[in-house]
């Protein structure tokens, strides 16, 4: 026998239609939880959302005031694709009352082209937004999964001050606190070493095609951080069709998400061939690749070029996806290829991805490391 909240619950998934069998009538809440779902789900119903901007800006606040956030992202994506409801985005009121999150991100990514000049500064704030949550809860992790793997042989006792590790520094001084002046005496200062460069090279080759999306906006947070630890040099490629180099927007993760255009072709092979020219030190580099690897260009120069940087000790590793989704569909033949060559080919969560990282630094065998975290690419 169902209960009467079970029966209403019934009432609102069948709909409300002649048919439905329930005869279940709702109080004035459900009544308006189930005009919000049917205006999305209604499947032509009369009463949707429509094309008018007060009707989308009702049920925007609708929705947030019915549902938890997880459900709100949920129903927004939902209203974006099944009603092609950009207009959301390009109503700075809309905007305002959207539920941000990293899906949001990647969508105004791919529409920054497009927005209205006087929502531009709107959805800046919402991008910066996101990027400050996850940049709260990302960055610490990063820094200290990629400097405890730098190699601590290249560190000296005598390093210069901007070559200073302050964390490893104070904590080998500890016991020289004096407590009369309530700080530090640093009789032992350990440092990166004496190099003028950085003691590892990092180049994130970034597929910006549309299914890539979510993992454009965390490659961008992670380019972030680690340009910002002075013992490794990072640099950002994003691609298409064409190539581009956003290395300078690093310090800036909202302008280098703002600087991506999302869509387009994928040529590989064009930029695997940049990614060649601007290696210096290929057996201090790591490559990350992050694609689905259906190539739109030349295929077998791919392959040759691929071979080349592998061949030239450049420790690459592709990524089907960095994102909380898992891999999307990708070139099992080009995978497979890669493989062959010894490049690890798997799809990583934001999570995983400092370890990922320190695990390539320090030279682990990062195929070993996948399959340890569950995140190999089952055949």
């Amino acid at each position: 026998m169902m209960t009467d909240t079970q029966l209403h619950r019934w009432r609102m998934i069948l709909g409300g239609r002649e048919s439905d069998g329930t005869g279940a009538v709702l109080s004035a809440q459900e009544t308006a939880v189930d005009n919000t779902m049917e205006a999305l789900y209604g499947g032509g119903k009369s009463g949707g959302l429509g094309p008018s901007s007060p009707n989308v800006s009702r049920w925007l606040g609708d929705i947030r005031t019915y549902f938890p956030n997880t459900v709100v992202q949920v129903m927004q994506k939902d209203a974006l694709k099944r009603l092609n409801l950009t207009q959301m985005l390009f109503e700075k009121e809309m905007l305002e009352n959207v539920e941000a999150d990293v899906h949001l991100v990647a969508t105004l990514m791919s529409l920054s082209r497009v927005i209205p000049d006087k929502t531009k500064d709107t959805a800046r704030k919402v991008v910066k937004k996101v990027v400050d949550e996850l940049l709260r809860k990302l960055a610490q992790p990063m820094q200290q999964a990629v400097a405890g793997s730098i190699n601590r042989s290249a560190r000296n006792k005598k390093p210069r001050h901007n070559e200073i590790d302050w964390h490893s520094t104070i904590l080998k001084n500890l016991k020289h606190y004096q407590p009369q002046y309530k700080t530090i005496i640093p009789e032992t200062r350990i440092g990166y070493g004496r190099k003028r460069t950085a003691l590892k090279d990092i180049v994130l080759c970034l597929d910006q095609s549309g299914s890539m999306g979510t993992s454009v906006v965390y490659s961008g947070i992670f380019g972030s951080v680690m340009a910002s630890i002075p013992a490794i040099k990072t640099k950002m490629v994003v691609f298409d069709t064409a190539v581009a180099d956003l290395t300078e927007e690093l310090k800036d993760p909202v302008d280098l998400l703002f600087g991506v255009q999302l869509g387009g072709g994928t040529d590989i092979h064009g930029a695997l061939t940049y990614c060649q020219q601007i290696i210096t030190r290929p057996l201090d580099t790591v490559l990350v690749l992050i694609t689905d690897l259906i190539e739109g260009g030349n295929e077998k120069e791919m392959r040759k070029r691929a071979g080349e940087l592998t061949s030239a000790g450049v420790q690459v590793i592709v990524l089907l996806a960095l994102n909380d989704e898992g891999a999307p569909s990708y070139d099992h033949d080009n995978a497979q290829f890669f493989s062959n060559l010894g490049v690890p080919v798997f799809a990583c969560t934001p999570d995983k991805f400092p370890d990922l990282m320190a695990a390539a630094l320090s030279k682990q065998d990062v195929t070993l490391w996948a399959a340890r975290e569950d995140l190999a690419i089952k055949k």
